[in-house]
């Protein structure tokens, strides 16, 4: 499987096996620019990209070569023993044994769709431009991933405004006779596209939400190739969308991760 897609006027070929170090890089553009809103460190090396944040938001690392070298390894492994908070580790080539931390580690796939024709959402999707759907939809996205690390909420906290003026970012939100029911992010970075943080309101599961947000979403992507890591529960949905999967992601944890 090969997708094409044009960057900057210039063709662009993903094929299946591209899938995990395109989702590495664009998932390290979509964590740098995270960091940048909320005002975090980024650290940037060969072979990862980390976010250092606080005690609430913790450490996120973006193992981006399949090949770390010994001082790589001891340096990200730093960074994980003095993060302040948390510490979560995703690593697309399942490559990097970091048993050595005490971390507990699971698998999910990468997948990737080519670009394509995208169905019309059965709800309407809106890309967020005022404060409160923005904090509607960080709302959901602590509910929906449990990310009990930022309660009590503080709105701003994991979206900040200025997140979505980053490049090549987007949030999204489903709308539901009118209120926020789901939400998802989106970043294009070297002409491929991904999604992040896609979850529904507890209020309105089992209602198509999920599959709406993300055909609201894909249909700004439709020419690009896109990937994404699925869990257990999301690759159905994805797989009806055209996802096919590519490759197992690895990702270690300190405490319960913070995707």
């Amino acid at each position: 499987m090969t997708t094409r897609s044009t960057s900057a006027g210039r063709p662009t070929s993903v094929a299946l096996s591209e899938a995990p170090t395109r989702q590495a890089r664009n998932s390290a553009a979509h964590w740098i620019a995270t960091g940048r809103a909320r005002g975090h460190e980024v650290v940037r090396r060969r072979g990862f990209v980390a976010v250092d944040g606080d005690e609430r938001a913790g450490l996120r690392v973006l193992i981006q070569e399949p090949d770390l070298d010994p001082d790589e390894v001891a340096e990200l492994s730093g960074l994980v023993r003095r993060a302040a908070g948390p510490a979560t580790v995703e690593d697309p080539f399942g490559s990097t044994d970091l048993s050595h931390l005490g971390m507990r580690s699971w698998q999910m796939p990468v997948m990737l769709r080519p670009p394509g024709p995208v169905g019309e959402p059965a709800l309407d999707v809106v890309r967020v431009r005022r404060p409160e759907d923005l904090q509607a939809a960080e709302r959901i996205v602590i509910e929906s991933f449990e990310l009990t690390g930022f309660e009590p909420y503080r709105p701003g906290e994991l979206f900040p405004p200025t997140l979505i003026e980053q490049p090549g970012v987007d949030v999204f939100v489903a709308l539901h006779d009118g209120m926020v029911a789901g939400a998802c992010v989106s970043v294009v970075d070297d002409g491929v596209g991904s999604h992040y943080w896609v979850g529904t309101s507890s209020a309105f599961r089992s209602r198509g939400v999920g599959r709406a947000v993300m055909l609201g979403a894909l249909a700004h992507l439709a020419d690009l190739p896109v990937t994404l890591t699925a869990s257990k529960l999301g690759r159905p949905l994805y797989e009806s969308l055209g996802y096919t999967v590519a490759a197992p992601s690895t990702w270690w944890a300190s405490t319960p991760a913070t995707r």
